[in-house]
């Protein structure tokens, strides 16, 4: 092998070699700097993990170790955990209503008791839950009474004067006094003017003539939550009855996100009643709710029984032709669309109901002798469904 040529591999072997030399520091420099970058992330995961670790702790601690001043706090009946959350962090015992309803959630904690509590910006979260399950008990509570579901509001007003010291006259005044109603409308969100120009059309059962059969009987007609309501005190007052009903309506319509769609609270309402008034059961409830919004879609009269008689002023076990024909607002046989306003007063699965309806294309249903619900898409089909039960 010539010299010439024994240079030239060399020269290659060289290049060969220091392009192996060069790979070698490319990839140590890799290395070095994959290996910063996971330090760097460590790091921060670690900063971040002990800074959430370190807001949690502070969220479920004290407010304030020093500060053991008594906060008095009032659970209402019904209320959910979330509610419970939003109402400690109003009263400032705890930082987080959406951190509290994580933990307890976590922690897999139940069993709260409505009452009112002592409280303070001294106790922990964990403090706090267990004075919440070792709470005033029902049994408690000096004055009580129930509504049941589907109330008209003047039988509400006749039951709270049967189990309280409130006289029912009180309530119907109070509920249809336009001063307070213009008052209740500043500080609940739920109420606007509609329920003024109800209470304009008032006129009593017992003066309703022909001549004025579109009545109005009570303008809050449907914003009384059907409830168990609880009062410390033996003796109560009408107001205090009527906006404890207010407010659990409130905050239920809250709860069930009934406020932010596109109708108002009375358009939901007045859906909901008519759906309590039909429905037999809950899962009834949103298919029913289905077969209104179909006929609202097409523009066909609703015409439902409950609304009836309701327009009547009486609850009428059969609904026969001649009672169809009193012109009244209320009678979804006589208008088209929804009626003036609610027929009664709907309780949380009728309103969560109103606001989803099921998607279907039923336009009739009917309730048979034997319990059951038949629904049909066809008034051929329904006529079909009807005349088998009559035959029967």
């Amino acid at each position: 092998m010539s010299d010439e040529k024994k240079q030239k591999k060399e020269a290659k072997m060289q290049k060969h070699r220091e392009r192996i030399e060069q790979k070698k520091q490319e990839a140590g420099l890799v290395r070095k700097i994959v290996f910063t970058i996971f330090i760097v992330l460590l790091f921060v995961i670690v900063g971040v993990g002990f800074t959430a670790y370190q807001y949690v702790m502070g969220a479920i601690g004290p407010v304030d170790e020093e500060n053991e001043d008594p906060v008095l706090v009032t659970i209402p009946i019904g209320s959910t955990t979330t509610s419970i959350g939003e109402t400690l962090e109003e009263s400032g015992v705890i930082e987080s209503a959406t951190l509290f309803r994580y933990y307890v959630r976590f922690r897999s904690e139940s069993g709260f008791q409505a009452g009112d509590y002592q409280l303070s910006q001294a106790m922990s979260v964990d403090e706090i839950i267990q004075e919440l399950k070792e709470g005033t008990v029902y049994e408690e509570f000096a004055t009580t009474f129930t509504i049941p579901e589907g109330f008209w509001a003047e039988e509400m007003f006749a039951r709270i004067g049967s189990q309280t010291t409130v006289e029912e006259e009180e309530l119907v005044e109070l509920a249809q006094d336009r001063e307070y109603l213009e008052e209740l409308i500043e500080r609940y969100d739920m109420l606007d003017d509609t329920i003024l120009e109800l209470a304009d059309q008032v006129v009593p059962v017992d003066e309703a003539t022909e001549e004025s059969d579109s009545y109005v009987r009570e303008p809050l007609e449907g914003y009384f939550f059907p409830a168990r309501y609880d009062f410390v005190e033996e003796e109560i007052t009408a107001q205090m009855a009527i906006e404890a009903m207010l407010d659990r309506m409130e905050q239920e319509l809250t709860t069930l996100n009934a406020l932010n769609g596109s109708e108002t609270a009375h358009q939901v309402l007045t859906r909901a009643s008519i759906i309590e008034g039909e429905a037999q059961n809950d899962e009834e409830r949103p298919i029913i709710s289905g077969v209104i919004e179909n006929r609202l879609t097409v523009g066909m009269p609703l015409q439902m029984d409950p609304t009836v008689s309701y327009a009547h002023g009486e609850r009428l076990s059969r609904t026969l032709f001649e009672d169809l024909e009193i012109e009244s607002p209320y009678n979804t046989y006589h208008v088209t669309g929804l009626p003036l306003g609610p027929i009664n007063n709907p309780g949380a699965a009728s309103i969560q109901a109103a606001t989803t309806p099921e998607d279907h294309n039923y336009l009739f249903f009917y309730h048979a002798p034997n319990g059951e619900v038949y629904f049909n898409e066809t008034l051929a089909q329904h006529e079909a469904t009807v005349n088998q039960f009559r035959e029967e």
